[in-house]
Order: C-alpha cells, then sequence, then structure tokens
C-alpha cells in the first residue's frame, strides 16, 4: 500500500483560523511546506521551525521540488478547495492519488453562492484563471447564473466588455473580493454601465446573471446554429446540413476532431460547442479562410480550436489522432480518405460531404470497397419570386458515414 506524503491544504483568507484540526496537524508535521507567500504568510505560526518554506514558482518548478522531496512529509497549500479548478486538480496530472492527502477548504463558488444565495446547482461554475477569456461567450444566454473566477483585477473589466459585445449589456456582475477575509468587498453594476479603466482586487470572484439586450437570445447550443452566427465567404456548410453532420459525427467528451477543408469552420466549431472537453483540428490550405475560421471560434466562445494551414492529406502528419474526421472540402485529392481512414482507430468515425459529381463518384467507389452508407441530402428554402414565393433548393450534397471496425481493417 502506497503511503501518502505529499498534503494539499486548502486555506481561506481567514487564514490559520479557518484550517480544521487535520489540516494544522498536516502543516505542523511538514518537512517542507510549498505555496505562494501569501498562503505562507497566513500559516506562518504553523510551520515547525525545522520545515523548509519552498516559495511558489509556477507549477514546473513545483513539480521538480515535490520531486526532490518525495517521500518526505510535504504540504502543499491552495487556495479555498485545491480540486476544484485548484492546485490538487493540477498535481493529480503528476502525482498518484494513493500518494497525496486533500484537506479542502470551502472554495471561492460555494462562498459566493452563499454571499449571493445562489443554488450551486442551479450555477454555472467556471474559470479564466490561465484560460481564454473568450471561452465564456459559449456560456452566455438569458437567465443563466455564472460564477468565474479571475486570472486578477483587470478581469471584470474585460468580461464586462465581452457580456457588451455579445448583447448581454444589461447583465449586472457582482465582484466579491476577499472572501472570508477582513477586506472582503463587493461591488455590483451592470455590465455595460463598468467604470473603464476600473482594476478591483486581484484576488476576486465573479457573479454574473446574464441579462440580453432587447431582441438579442444568443446562441443555442445544439448542432445546427444559424448561417449568420458565421463570418464566411460562402464557403459555409449550411445550416441543416450541418446539423445533419454533426449527428453523423457523435462526438463526445475528450473526442478529437479534424476538420479537413474547413472553409468557415462550421463543422469542427459547433463539435466544440457539444462538450468542453471535445477537441478539433480545422485544417484549411486558404489564409484569409483560417484567419476567419480563427475569428469564428472566438466569437462563438472556443477559442480553443486549433488552426493547421495546408493541403491535405499532406499537412496530416504530425497532428494529434483524430476519434472522427469530417471532410468537407478536397475529397477528390489523392491519397485524402486513404490517410484519414488509417489515422483512425478502431470505433472511430468519417463523415464526408460531397457536391460535386467528382467528389461524388469518388465516394461511391470508396464506399463499394470499403463500405458505410451513402445518403442524399437537399434542402430548399422559401425565397421570393418576383410578386410570389417559391422554394429554392440548395446545392444537393451526398453524405458518406462509416465507423471503423476490426472487421474494415
Amino acid at each position: 500500500m502506497t503511503v501518502p506524503w505529499l498534503a494539499v491544504v486548502g486555506v481561506g483568507e481567514d487564514g490559520e483560523a479557518g484550517l480544521s484540526p487535520a489540516a494544522r496537524t498536516l502543516i505542523g508535521a511538514a518537512r517542507v511546506v510549498l505555496g505562494g507567500k501569501r498562503l505562507l504568510e497566513r500559516v506562518a505560526a504553523l510551520v515547525p521551525t525545522t520545515a523548509d518554506c519552498v516559495s511558489w514558482a509556477g507549477v514546473e518548478a513545483a513539480f521538480e521540488a515535490l520531486e526532490a522531496h518525495r517521500g518526505q512529509q510535504v504540504v502543499v497549500l491552495a487556495s479555498g478547495d485545491p480540486m476544484f479548478y485548484g492546485l490538487g486538480a493540477t498535481l493529480t496530472r503528476r502525482f498518484a492519488a494513493a500518494e497525496m492527502i486533500v484537506v479542502p477548504q470551502a472554495s471561492a463558488f460555494s462562498l459566493a453562492a452563499a454571499r449571493l444565495g445562489w443554488p450551486l446547482q442551479e450555477v454555472e461554475t467556471l474559470s479564466v484563471h490561465g484560460r481564454a477569456l473568450e471561452t465564456l461567450a459559449f456560456h452566455f444566454a438569458p437567465g443563466v447564473r455564472l460564477l468565474v473566477l479571475s486570472e486578477n483585477g483587470e478581469t471584470p473589466g474585460r468580461v464586462a466588455a465581452l457580456l457588451t459585445a455579445h448583447g448581454f449589456g444589461p447583465s449586472p456582475m457582482t465582484v466579491l473580493e476577499h472572501m472570508g477575509g477582513a477586506a472582503e468587498r463587493q461591488v455590483t453594476v451592470r455590465a455595460d454601465q463598468w467604470p473603464g479603466g476600473t482594476r478591483t482586487a486581484d484576488l476576486n470572484t465573479l457573479a454574473i446573471a446574464c441579462r440580453a439586450d432587447e431582441g438579442r437570445q444568443g446562441w443555442g447550443r445544439t448542432p445546427g446554429l444559424p448561417d449568420e452566427a458565421y463570418l464566411h465567404d460562402g464557403q459555409l456548410t449550411k445550416r441543416e446540413i450541418r446539423a445533419v453532420t454533426l449527428a453523423a459525427l457523435a462526438p463526445r467528451p475528450g473526442e478529437m476532431l479534424w476538420d479537413i477543408g474547413a472553409g468557415a469552420g462550421s463543422i469542427a466549431i459547433e463539435w466544440l460547442r457539444t462538450h468542453p472537453a471535445t477537441l478539433a483540428v480545422a485544417v484549411e490550405q486558404d489564409t484569409a479562410r483560417l484567419a476567419t475560421i480563427a475569428a469564428n471560434a472566438v466569437r462563438l466562445g472556443v477559442p480553443r480550436l486549433q488552426g493547421v494551414l495546408g493541403c491535405a492529406p499532406f499537412c496530416l502528419a504530425g497532428l494529434s489522432a483524430p476519434t472522427a474526421v469530417f471532410v468537407g472540402g478536397g475529397v477528390s485529392a489523392s491519397g485524402l480518405l486513404e490517410t484519414c481512414w488509417a489515422a483512425l482507430p478502431i470505433g472511430g468515425r468519417m463523415v464526408v460531404n460531397a457536391v460535386t459529381i467528382e467528389a461524388e463518384a469518388r465516394l461511391l467507389a470508396w464506399q463499394g470497397t470499403h463500405g458505410g452508407t451513402l445518403t442524399r441530402l437537399s434542402v430548399a428554402r422559401l425565397r421570393p419570386m418576383g410578386r410570389l414565393r417559391g422554394w429554392k433548393p440548395l446545392a444537393p450534397v451526398t453524405q458518406y458515414q462509416a465507423m471503423k471496425t476490426i472487421s474494415a481493417e
């Protein structure tokens, strides 16, 4: 049985006074105490004179310090709940859970919910500490409540600008500073009335009650966003086809998509919008379109989308292995389908949309050899025709889909 040697102790703004007897005992028995300057000062009276105090100098430096003291009684100080967007979660990437003891304090989310009277199970809890601020845009919707861990004192102003830019300027924002300590303070301001240049305390948590401008609702979370959600030059998988395509790709948490011939990036973006743990690469050979893809990803709250400039299949080598592949352009390129199929694991999915006769012929030949299904998708939209109205068909799409199985090898 592994004996725990690494204790991760959560510390609140009340410092030593808020620690449990178990936390006090662990700190009092430590040979090494590692933490930020602020936290080390708050528990200084409990640290043995024989212990080494190591000031926090970044994740990699912390990993090195801990490895150097492996097997000794080591305490790492963390803010609040170490396993809720905290240092404890980071340490589990390097050390086994059996080596660790975690003693949490109340998280900033729990404290904020208690201050505001918000049932925590009805609130979305997020962090922009070390993360792209634009990810918040995905969560903006009327009536939604957000609790956000800030990066620093500039974060509230940046979030206010983001809310306003997305049509959620009327949203009340409450900044909760130093919760649980003597310097605790709350400030509530509408996002579109945030005083320019104002900086809050660096240690703050944001509470946002999302309210939209009149006539604005934000974007839904299901695949098939309106076409006008995207910047594009005409190379856009239309809404109805996009929804069917995402259904065929069947994204799951943690899976990686290759979106090849990405155009405006709509397939990859809506794949990412299904779950925060999904991953995607958008491959596009046109420089201007790749820039548009990046802009669309930021606008729609998934800045984690990776863009790759190049011509497939030649640019695919070295990419993280996909769980699913979508080919929306370049279907007839020599070796493209073969390369994508070979990259997929057992259980991986490949979906290909073809519009031209040549691309359709390629899919017919491929399906005859490799199996899978072919479906013809046709959509018509009502449009004015002089003084009357009529149906205007979009270009029909032939869609191929297959799952890689052992028997298909």
